[in-house]
């Protein structure tokens, strides 16, 4: 049996992966002490990989596909085929951030004030890069971990990671600049894109993950509405497409069902209601596929 060879990250990011695949159709189920994780698709293995290290494993056919930030994949300079971008990450559904930061009584105020300084930073290559375009010689270190501590005792800045930006507060430091912003991509391995029945389970994969995605910020709303109402309830309602209006065994009434941005059901509902729809349902979805 032909099998397609997943890698997905562990770590930070393991637990929303896997609900993301969960609302797409796919249970893992991970073992804390196993780096190869159950999935309910005999025709997938699945990996558990460092997100540092999950483009390397793509580039060299360890496995087929993967999950990785795109911060990485730069990072490794490597050849992959990237497939998708899936904007997801631990905390929220944003991009995250390379930021360079220093201490927040630095008196450092932009990149060019790091000539001859040390940074530490675990995106060694992209933070050259950056230097380089900015010409500016500074002293780029590794980090191992804990990169936030590090000021001021061995450094005056920082390039770390962020979503949010509470952990750099919450250690004094201050962000002066954004090095660059990453999300989360499917990569896939040159070879394997050009083998059609890998490449179709790939694409599969692709729409229902993206689909999982789209569903998180929509809802489902269904309603009866009287026939004299119908046109002041349809100026009101947005929809992806034109609602779907049916027609009720009740001679003059109609079903309407529609799908919409979860933000705006709160505004929305008390609006129909006023204006004549009955019966109103509010219900989650699982996918969107355009």
């Amino acid at each position: 049996m032909d099998k397609l060879k997943l890698g997905i990250p562990k770590g930070s990011m393991q637990d929303s992966t896997i609900n993301l695949f969960k609302k797409a159709g796919y249970t893992i189920t991970a073992n804390s002490r196993s780096y190869y994780p159950q999935v309910d698709d005999d025709q997938i293995d699945v990996m558990l990989l460092r997100p540092q290290e999950m483009a390397l494993y793509v580039e060299q056919g360890v496995i087929d596909v993967g999950l990785a930030g795109r911060d990485w994949v730069v990072d490794c300079g490597t050849d992959v085929k990237e497939i998708a971008e899936l904007v997801y990450s631990k905390a929220t559904n944003q991009p995250a951030r390379w930021v360079l930061a220093v201490a927040q009584d630095s008196k450092i105020t932009s990149v060019k004030d790091l000539e001859g300084k040390v940074i530490f930073t675990e995106l060694i290559d992209t933070t050259k890069q950056y230097l380089e375009k900015n010409n500016v010689n500074a002293i780029v270190k590794f980090s191992h971990g804990a990169t936030e501590v590090k000021i001021p005792h061995l450094c005056e800045a920082i390039v770390e990671i962020t979503e949010t930006g509470s952990s750099l507060r919450a250690n004094g430091l201050k962000v002066i600049d954004t090095v660059m912003e990453s999300v989360t991509i499917i990569i896939a391995n040159q070879k394997t894109w050009k083998n059609q029945w890998k490449r179709t389970k790939i694409e599969n994969l692709r729409m229902l993950l993206s689909g999982a995605l789209k569903a998180e910020s929509k809802v489902g709303l269904k309603m009866n509405v009287a026939e004299e109402n119908l046109k002041p309830i349809l100026d009101i309602l947005p929809a992806m497409r034109n609602p779907t209006i049916s027609s009720l065994s009740q001679d003059g009434w109609y079903a309407i069902e529609t799908i919409i941005d979860q933000h705006i059901v709160r505004e929305l509902i008390p609006q129909l209601r006023r204006v004549g729809a009955e019966g109103i349902i509010e219900y989650p979805l699982n996918k969107v596929i355009p």
